[in-house]
Protein backbone atom coordinates (compact mmCIF):
# COMPACT_ATOMS: atom_id res chain seq x y z
CA UNK A 1 0.00 0.00 0.00
CA UNK A 2 1.23 3.52 -0.85
CA UNK A 3 2.45 5.61 2.36
CA UNK A 4 0.96 9.01 2.33
CA UNK A 5 3.43 12.05 2.90
CA UNK A 6 3.26 13.01 6.59
CA UNK A 7 1.17 16.10 7.10
CA UNK A 8 1.35 19.16 9.42
CA UNK A 9 -0.29 22.75 9.58
CA UNK A 10 2.39 24.07 7.91
CA UNK A 11 3.06 21.55 5.05
CA UNK A 12 0.38 22.62 1.88
CA UNK A 13 2.39 21.01 -0.55
CA UNK A 14 2.36 17.14 1.71
CA UNK A 15 -1.70 17.90 1.63
CA UNK A 16 -1.93 18.61 -1.94
CA UNK A 17 0.10 15.56 -2.57
CA UNK A 18 -2.10 12.98 -0.59
CA UNK A 19 -4.92 14.51 -2.12
CA UNK A 20 -3.87 13.55 -5.49
CA UNK A 21 -2.70 10.05 -4.12
CA UNK A 22 -6.41 9.66 -3.18
CA UNK A 23 -8.06 10.99 -5.98
CA UNK A 24 -5.81 9.26 -7.92
CA UNK A 25 -6.19 6.16 -6.12
CA UNK A 26 -10.29 6.46 -6.04
CA UNK A 27 -10.11 7.34 -9.63
CA UNK A 28 -8.44 3.94 -11.15
CA UNK A 29 -10.89 1.98 -8.62
CA UNK A 30 -13.69 3.83 -10.51
CA UNK A 31 -11.92 3.04 -14.06
CA UNK A 32 -12.42 -0.60 -13.42
CA UNK A 33 -15.59 -0.72 -11.54
CA UNK A 34 -16.42 1.49 -14.74
CA UNK A 35 -14.82 -1.49 -17.08
CA UNK A 36 -16.86 -4.18 -15.48
CA UNK A 37 -20.10 -2.37 -15.74
CA UNK A 38 -19.50 -1.27 -19.50
CA UNK A 39 -19.31 -4.99 -20.31
CA UNK A 40 -22.86 -5.56 -17.90
CA UNK A 41 -24.52 -2.57 -19.59
CA UNK A 42 -25.43 -3.87 -23.05
CA UNK A 43 -26.01 -7.44 -22.09
CA UNK A 44 -28.95 -7.01 -19.99
CA UNK A 45 -31.40 -5.44 -21.99
CA UNK A 46 -33.94 -6.68 -24.78
CA UNK A 47 -34.92 -4.57 -27.90
CA UNK A 48 -38.64 -3.71 -28.25
CA UNK A 49 -40.97 -5.18 -30.54
CA UNK A 50 -40.76 -3.18 -33.61
CA UNK A 51 -43.62 -1.35 -35.42
CA UNK A 52 -45.00 0.72 -38.56
CA UNK A 53 -45.78 3.98 -36.82
CA UNK A 54 -45.88 6.88 -39.33
CA UNK A 55 -42.54 9.10 -38.60
CA UNK A 56 -41.16 12.18 -39.26
CA UNK A 57 -37.08 12.67 -38.40
CA UNK A 58 -36.28 16.46 -37.78
CA UNK A 59 -32.28 17.64 -38.52
CA UNK A 60 -31.39 20.76 -38.01
CA UNK A 61 -29.00 21.46 -40.00
CA UNK A 62 -25.46 24.65 -40.48
CA UNK A 63 -23.53 24.76 -43.33
CA UNK A 64 -22.15 21.70 -45.73
CA UNK A 65 -19.40 19.27 -42.98
CA UNK A 66 -17.64 17.23 -44.05
CA UNK A 67 -19.19 13.66 -45.08
CA UNK A 68 -23.02 15.34 -44.44
CA UNK A 69 -24.28 13.58 -47.56
CA UNK A 70 -23.03 9.97 -45.99
CA UNK A 71 -24.63 11.18 -42.79
CA UNK A 72 -28.31 12.21 -43.66
CA UNK A 73 -28.33 8.99 -45.77
CA UNK A 74 -28.00 7.20 -42.93
CA UNK A 75 -31.73 8.16 -41.96
CA UNK A 76 -32.99 7.72 -45.30
CA UNK A 77 -31.69 3.96 -45.84
CA UNK A 78 -33.51 2.58 -42.80
CA UNK A 79 -35.28 -0.87 -42.83
CA UNK A 80 -38.59 0.52 -41.26
CA UNK A 81 -41.78 -0.81 -42.43
CA UNK A 82 -44.18 2.51 -41.87
CA UNK A 83 -44.27 5.82 -43.49
CA UNK A 84 -40.71 8.07 -43.17
CA UNK A 85 -40.80 11.93 -43.86
CA UNK A 86 -37.29 13.51 -43.21
CA UNK A 87 -37.29 17.26 -42.62
CA UNK A 88 -34.32 19.47 -42.86
CA UNK A 89 -34.06 22.87 -41.34
CA UNK A 90 -31.79 25.98 -41.83
CA UNK A 91 -32.13 29.30 -41.21
CA UNK A 92 -30.13 30.95 -43.85
CA UNK A 93 -31.43 30.94 -47.55
CA UNK A 94 -27.57 30.98 -48.56
CA UNK A 95 -26.29 27.77 -46.27
CA UNK A 96 -24.93 25.25 -47.85
CA UNK A 97 -26.47 22.70 -46.61
CA UNK A 98 -28.99 23.50 -48.99
CA UNK A 99 -26.97 21.69 -52.15
CA UNK A 100 -26.87 18.70 -49.70
CA UNK A 101 -30.59 18.24 -49.37
CA UNK A 102 -31.11 18.49 -53.15
CA UNK A 103 -28.58 15.34 -53.34
CA UNK A 104 -30.24 13.53 -50.97
CA UNK A 105 -33.77 14.06 -53.20
CA UNK A 106 -32.07 12.91 -55.70
CA UNK A 107 -30.87 9.80 -54.67
CA UNK A 108 -33.76 9.05 -52.96
CA UNK A 109 -36.48 9.69 -54.84
CA UNK A 110 -39.43 7.69 -53.24
CA UNK A 111 -38.58 9.70 -49.72
CA UNK A 112 -40.75 12.30 -48.60
CA UNK A 113 -37.65 14.88 -48.12
CA UNK A 114 -38.73 18.23 -47.56
CA UNK A 115 -36.30 21.56 -46.65
CA UNK A 116 -37.57 24.03 -44.07
CA UNK A 117 -35.72 27.59 -44.50
CA UNK A 118 -37.24 29.40 -41.36
CA UNK A 119 -35.91 33.05 -39.91
CA UNK A 120 -37.68 33.40 -37.37
CA UNK A 121 -35.60 33.34 -33.82
CA UNK A 122 -37.30 32.36 -30.74
CA UNK A 123 -34.17 32.42 -28.12
CA UNK A 124 -30.62 32.33 -27.93
CA UNK A 125 -30.36 28.57 -28.99
CA UNK A 126 -30.26 28.87 -32.54
CA UNK A 127 -30.98 25.03 -33.20
CA UNK A 128 -33.94 25.03 -31.54
CA UNK A 129 -35.32 28.00 -32.78
CA UNK A 130 -34.69 26.15 -36.51
CA UNK A 131 -36.87 23.04 -34.75
CA UNK A 132 -39.60 25.20 -34.23
CA UNK A 133 -39.69 26.70 -37.72
CA UNK A 134 -39.57 22.92 -38.82
CA UNK A 135 -42.92 21.98 -37.36
CA UNK A 136 -44.97 23.88 -39.79
CA UNK A 137 -43.58 21.20 -42.29
CA UNK A 138 -44.07 17.77 -39.55
CA UNK A 139 -46.67 15.45 -41.24
CA UNK A 140 -46.51 12.82 -38.36
CA UNK A 141 -47.48 11.96 -35.22
CA UNK A 142 -44.09 10.55 -33.98
CA UNK A 143 -40.89 12.87 -34.02
CA UNK A 144 -37.30 12.03 -33.94
CA UNK A 145 -34.62 15.11 -33.53
CA UNK A 146 -31.35 13.62 -34.47
CA UNK A 147 -28.14 16.50 -34.77
CA UNK A 148 -26.40 16.73 -37.96
CA UNK A 149 -23.15 15.28 -36.93
CA UNK A 150 -25.35 11.64 -35.96
CA UNK A 151 -24.97 8.77 -37.93
CA UNK A 152 -27.04 5.85 -37.61
CA UNK A 153 -27.42 2.27 -38.28
CA UNK A 154 -30.11 0.57 -40.84
CA UNK A 155 -32.39 -0.66 -37.58
CA UNK A 156 -31.96 2.59 -35.33
CA UNK A 157 -35.80 3.87 -36.53
CA UNK A 158 -37.20 0.60 -35.80
CA UNK A 159 -35.60 0.70 -32.34
CA UNK A 160 -36.41 3.93 -31.01
CA UNK A 161 -39.15 4.01 -32.36
CA UNK A 162 -40.45 0.18 -31.04
CA UNK A 163 -39.66 2.09 -27.71
CA UNK A 164 -41.79 5.01 -27.68
CA UNK A 165 -44.71 2.40 -27.50
CA UNK A 166 -44.97 1.63 -24.54
CA UNK A 167 -47.73 4.33 -22.58
CA UNK A 168 -45.15 4.60 -20.01
CA UNK A 169 -42.68 6.41 -22.00
CA UNK A 170 -42.64 10.09 -23.09
CA UNK A 171 -39.67 10.18 -25.25
CA UNK A 172 -36.52 8.31 -26.14
CA UNK A 173 -32.74 9.24 -26.78
CA UNK A 174 -29.33 7.30 -27.63
CA UNK A 175 -26.55 7.11 -26.11
CA UNK A 176 -23.34 8.02 -28.61
CA UNK A 177 -20.03 6.98 -29.59
CA UNK A 178 -17.62 9.29 -31.36
CA UNK A 179 -15.92 8.88 -34.82
CA UNK A 180 -13.48 9.98 -35.87
CA UNK A 181 -13.65 12.38 -38.71
CA UNK A 182 -10.25 13.27 -40.33
CA UNK A 183 -6.81 14.16 -38.46
CA UNK A 184 -5.51 13.95 -35.09
CA UNK A 185 -7.94 16.83 -33.09
CA UNK A 186 -10.92 14.78 -34.33
CA UNK A 187 -9.74 11.97 -33.51
CA UNK A 188 -9.12 13.35 -29.89
CA UNK A 189 -12.36 14.44 -29.42
CA UNK A 190 -14.24 10.77 -30.37
CA UNK A 191 -11.40 9.44 -27.56
CA UNK A 192 -12.87 12.15 -25.28
CA UNK A 193 -16.40 10.69 -25.91
CA UNK A 194 -15.27 7.13 -25.75
CA UNK A 195 -13.50 7.02 -23.05
CA UNK A 196 -14.56 9.55 -21.07
CA UNK A 197 -18.11 10.87 -21.82
CA UNK A 198 -19.78 7.20 -22.68
CA UNK A 199 -17.95 5.24 -19.63
CA UNK A 200 -19.34 8.18 -17.16
CA UNK A 201 -22.56 7.92 -18.38
CA UNK A 202 -23.06 3.98 -18.05
CA UNK A 203 -21.83 4.39 -14.61
CA UNK A 204 -24.68 7.27 -14.20
CA UNK A 205 -27.41 4.89 -15.22
CA UNK A 206 -26.28 1.70 -13.58
CA UNK A 207 -26.46 3.40 -10.32
CA UNK A 208 -29.29 5.53 -11.25
CA UNK A 209 -27.26 8.78 -10.55
CA UNK A 210 -28.22 10.62 -13.78
CA UNK A 211 -31.19 11.39 -16.02
CA UNK A 212 -30.06 12.19 -19.19
CA UNK A 213 -31.93 12.70 -22.64
CA UNK A 214 -29.51 13.42 -25.45
CA UNK A 215 -30.11 15.52 -28.68
CA UNK A 216 -28.19 12.21 -30.12
CA UNK A 217 -31.73 11.32 -30.50
CA UNK A 218 -35.36 12.71 -28.99
CA UNK A 219 -38.14 10.78 -30.79
CA UNK A 220 -41.29 12.30 -28.98
CA UNK A 221 -45.09 12.74 -29.80
CA UNK A 222 -46.34 15.46 -31.06
CA UNK A 223 -49.31 15.80 -28.65
CA UNK A 224 -47.10 15.38 -25.49
CA UNK A 225 -44.02 18.00 -27.00
CA UNK A 226 -47.42 20.85 -27.86
CA UNK A 227 -48.43 20.22 -24.37
CA UNK A 228 -45.01 21.21 -23.62
CA UNK A 229 -45.33 24.20 -25.18
CA UNK A 230 -43.35 23.33 -28.66
CA UNK A 231 -39.65 23.63 -28.70
CA UNK A 232 -40.08 27.24 -28.61
CA UNK A 233 -40.21 26.83 -24.80
CA UNK A 234 -36.45 25.86 -24.52
CA UNK A 235 -34.88 27.68 -27.32
CA UNK A 236 -33.48 30.10 -24.31
CA UNK A 237 -31.51 27.23 -22.61
CA UNK A 238 -28.12 25.51 -23.56
CA UNK A 239 -29.05 22.27 -22.09
CA UNK A 240 -31.96 21.81 -24.35
CA UNK A 241 -32.55 18.17 -24.99
CA UNK A 242 -31.89 17.60 -21.16
CA UNK A 243 -34.91 20.35 -20.28
CA UNK A 244 -37.16 18.50 -22.99
CA UNK A 245 -36.26 15.09 -20.87
CA UNK A 246 -37.01 17.21 -17.66
CA UNK A 247 -39.99 18.43 -19.02
CA UNK A 248 -41.25 14.81 -20.01
CA UNK A 249 -40.78 13.33 -16.83
CA UNK A 250 -42.51 16.13 -14.90
CA UNK A 251 -45.12 14.95 -16.76
CA UNK A 252 -45.11 11.20 -14.91
CA UNK A 253 -43.40 9.65 -18.41
CA UNK A 254 -40.30 7.98 -18.73
CA UNK A 255 -37.22 8.72 -21.01
CA UNK A 256 -35.62 5.37 -21.78
CA UNK A 257 -32.54 4.48 -23.94
CA UNK A 258 -32.81 1.25 -25.93
CA UNK A 259 -29.75 -1.09 -26.22
CA UNK A 260 -28.16 0.74 -29.16
CA UNK A 261 -25.62 3.65 -29.39
CA UNK A 262 -25.21 6.23 -32.15
CA UNK A 263 -22.41 7.57 -34.45
CA UNK A 264 -21.35 11.21 -33.55
CA UNK A 265 -18.79 12.10 -35.94
CA UNK A 266 -16.20 14.38 -34.75
CA UNK A 267 -15.23 16.87 -37.20
CA UNK A 268 -12.70 18.92 -35.04
CA UNK A 269 -9.64 20.38 -37.53
CA UNK A 270 -7.77 22.08 -35.05
CA UNK A 271 -7.14 22.74 -31.40
CA UNK A 272 -9.19 25.86 -30.67
CA UNK A 273 -12.25 23.67 -32.33
CA UNK A 274 -11.53 20.64 -30.02
CA UNK A 275 -10.96 22.93 -26.98
CA UNK A 276 -13.89 25.14 -27.30
CA UNK A 277 -16.30 21.89 -28.29
CA UNK A 278 -14.88 20.14 -24.51
CA UNK A 279 -15.33 23.55 -22.49
CA UNK A 280 -19.07 24.15 -24.45
CA UNK A 281 -19.60 20.36 -23.19
CA UNK A 282 -18.16 20.79 -19.70
CA UNK A 283 -20.10 24.00 -18.99
CA UNK A 284 -22.88 22.42 -19.87
CA UNK A 285 -22.81 19.37 -17.48
CA UNK A 286 -21.62 21.81 -14.99
CA UNK A 287 -25.09 24.03 -15.56
CA UNK A 288 -27.27 20.39 -15.24
CA UNK A 289 -25.56 19.02 -12.13
CA UNK A 290 -23.04 21.55 -10.34
CA UNK A 291 -22.01 19.32 -7.41
CA UNK A 292 -22.00 15.95 -9.52
CA UNK A 293 -19.27 17.74 -11.76
CA UNK A 294 -17.34 18.81 -9.30
CA UNK A 295 -17.18 15.85 -7.96
CA UNK A 296 -15.72 13.86 -11.32
CA UNK A 297 -12.23 15.07 -10.32
CA UNK A 298 -11.09 11.53 -9.23
CA UNK A 299 -12.05 10.47 -12.59
CA UNK A 300 -8.61 12.25 -13.77
CA UNK A 301 -6.80 9.87 -11.53
CA UNK A 302 -3.65 10.14 -14.23
CA UNK A 303 -3.34 14.14 -14.20
CA UNK A 304 -3.44 13.64 -10.24
CA UNK A 305 -0.79 11.52 -10.17
CA UNK A 306 1.62 13.51 -12.72
CA UNK A 307 0.44 16.64 -10.22
CA UNK A 308 1.44 14.66 -7.09
CA UNK A 309 4.74 13.36 -9.21
CA UNK A 310 5.96 16.95 -9.99
CA UNK A 311 5.32 18.05 -6.28
CA UNK A 312 7.80 15.47 -5.56
CA UNK A 313 6.06 11.83 -4.35
CA UNK A 314 7.88 9.13 -5.64
CA UNK A 315 5.22 6.85 -5.51
CA UNK A 316 3.03 8.91 -7.81
CA UNK A 317 5.24 7.78 -10.83
CA UNK A 318 3.94 4.22 -10.46
CA UNK A 319 0.27 5.38 -9.69
CA UNK A 320 0.30 7.20 -12.75
CA UNK A 321 1.27 3.94 -14.57
CA UNK A 322 -1.54 2.24 -13.25
CA UNK A 323 -4.08 5.14 -14.14
CA UNK A 324 -3.14 5.20 -17.96
CA UNK A 325 -3.75 1.27 -17.35
CA UNK A 326 -6.77 1.33 -16.23
CA UNK A 327 -8.11 3.79 -18.82
CA UNK A 328 -6.80 1.32 -21.58
CA UNK A 329 -8.22 -1.50 -19.72
CA UNK A 330 -12.03 1.02 -19.98
CA UNK A 331 -11.47 1.62 -23.54
CA UNK A 332 -10.91 -2.03 -24.27
CA UNK A 333 -14.46 -2.43 -22.49
CA UNK A 334 -15.95 0.37 -24.51
CA UNK A 335 -15.21 -1.13 -27.73
CA UNK A 336 -16.03 -4.77 -26.76
CA UNK A 337 -19.69 -3.52 -25.53
CA UNK A 338 -20.55 -0.92 -27.93
CA UNK A 339 -18.74 -2.84 -31.22
CA UNK A 340 -16.11 -0.12 -31.48
CA UNK A 341 -13.05 0.21 -33.69
CA UNK A 342 -10.03 -0.24 -32.65
CA UNK A 343 -8.80 3.58 -31.11
CA UNK A 344 -5.57 5.23 -30.68
CA UNK A 345 -4.43 4.45 -27.59
CA UNK A 346 -1.02 6.58 -27.94
CA UNK A 347 -3.31 9.54 -27.60
CA UNK A 348 -4.75 8.42 -24.04
CA UNK A 349 -1.84 9.81 -22.27
CA UNK A 350 -2.43 13.26 -24.28
CA UNK A 351 -6.11 13.22 -23.68
CA UNK A 352 -6.53 12.69 -19.93
CA UNK A 353 -4.31 15.84 -19.11
CA UNK A 354 -6.20 17.86 -22.12
CA UNK A 355 -9.38 16.88 -20.18
CA UNK A 356 -7.87 17.56 -17.22
CA UNK A 357 -7.28 21.16 -18.62
CA UNK A 358 -10.63 21.25 -19.70
CA UNK A 359 -12.24 20.62 -16.02
CA UNK A 360 -10.14 23.48 -14.38
CA UNK A 361 -11.00 25.97 -16.86
CA UNK A 362 -14.36 25.12 -17.09
CA UNK A 363 -14.95 27.08 -13.64
CA UNK A 364 -13.37 30.19 -14.92
CA UNK A 365 -15.81 31.61 -17.00
CA UNK A 366 -19.38 31.49 -17.74
CA UNK A 367 -19.24 31.87 -21.58
CA UNK A 368 -19.42 28.49 -24.75
CA UNK A 369 -18.33 29.19 -28.20
CA UNK A 370 -21.21 27.46 -30.79
CA UNK A 371 -21.39 27.59 -34.41
CA UNK A 372 -19.53 30.52 -34.98
CA UNK A 373 -21.39 32.20 -31.89
CA UNK A 374 -20.44 32.87 -28.30
CA UNK A 375 -22.83 32.72 -25.26
CA UNK A 376 -23.12 33.39 -21.72
CA UNK A 377 -24.40 30.58 -19.60
CA UNK A 378 -26.42 31.83 -16.66
CA UNK A 379 -26.55 29.55 -13.16
CA UNK A 380 -29.52 28.14 -14.19
CA UNK A 381 -28.24 27.18 -17.52
CA UNK A 382 -29.98 29.83 -19.33
CA UNK A 383 -28.17 31.07 -22.75
CA UNK A 384 -27.76 34.93 -23.82
CA UNK A 385 -25.61 35.63 -26.72
CA UNK A 386 -22.50 37.90 -26.59
CA UNK A 387 -22.69 40.69 -28.53
CA UNK A 388 -19.30 41.07 -30.43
Amino acid sequence: MMNLPLLHHDEPLAWIVNCCIVGASLGCLYLVTTSVLALRFTRERNMRHQTSSAVTILKPLHGSEPHLFGRLSSFCTQRYDGPIQVVFGTQDHADAAKEVVKRLETAFPEKAIVLKIGTQEYGANRKVSNLANMMALAQHDILIVADSDIQVGPHYLAAVVGELQRPSVGAVTCLYHGVAGAGIWSDLSALAINSHFLPQVVTALTFGLARPCFGATIAIRRQLLTSLGGFSMFADLLADDYAIGEAVRERGYEVVIPPLSVSHVCLETNFKSLFERQIRFARTIKSIDPVGYAGSIVTHPLALAVIGALMGSSGCFGLAVLALGCRIALCLSIERAFRLGWQRYWLLPILDLLAFAVYLVSFTGATVSWRDHRYRVSQDGGLAQVKE
